[in-house]
């Protein structure tokens, strides 16, 4: 295992347990976000393709731009727009590593045309938004949840649904006669 590797897996460790102490109620449980970060250092770690552990990133960015968020509002941080201002701190210390390593900007390293980690990304962002805009839409419709750990289970599925869909789709190799 190289080094980046090695870092990559104490920090995620680090921050992972840190926040499975926290015990206030957060915008995305703290359950969802371990899971999130567990399944992008499991990926990472056996080398699984960058447009799939991006797809990880890019939930892990939404999950931790929302706890962000939450914390500086619960302590009275006079900042406007605290979800996209962390979102964008969360991206860039994520991304200027990943650019400064080499992990993002090689040119064989695409698909359409885009690195694979920031296109994995994109699409995690959106399906994790998707899936926690829909969490609150059934909350809202049904006045309850479905079922336990409907908060874990519906952005845990929407990563792992566009994780499937990002394998097929950079997988199949389609070849002209």
């Amino acid at each position: 295992m190289n080094k980046l590797k090695k870092i990559f897996i104490v920090i995620l460790t680090l921050i992972l347990s840190h926040q499975s102490s926290v015990r206030e109620a957060f915008a995305v449980c703290p359950v969802c976000t371990i899971a999130v970060g567990a399944g992008l250092g499991l990926s990472r770690f056996i080398g699984i393709d960058d447009s799939i552990t991006g797809i990880w990133v890019g939930g892990m960015l939404v999950s931790l731009s929302f706890w962000t968020a939450n914390y500086l509002e619960k302590k009275g941080a006079k900042l406007p727009q605290k979800l996209i201002f962390s979102f964008i701190f969360w991206a860039l210390l994520t991304f200027i590593p990943l650019q400064i390593s080499g992990i993002i900007g090689h040119p064989f390293n695409t698909v359409f045309g885009i690195d694979k980690l920031i296109f994995g990304s994109s699409v995690g962002i959106i399906a994790f938004l998707i899936a926690v805009f829909a969490d609150k839409k059934v909350k809202s419709v049904k006045e309850k949840q479905l079922f336990n750990f409907q908060k874990v289970v519906f952005p845990l599925m929407a990563l792992i649904i566009a994780s499937i869909i990002m394998f097929l789709i950079t997988s199949v190799k389609i070849t002209f006669i």
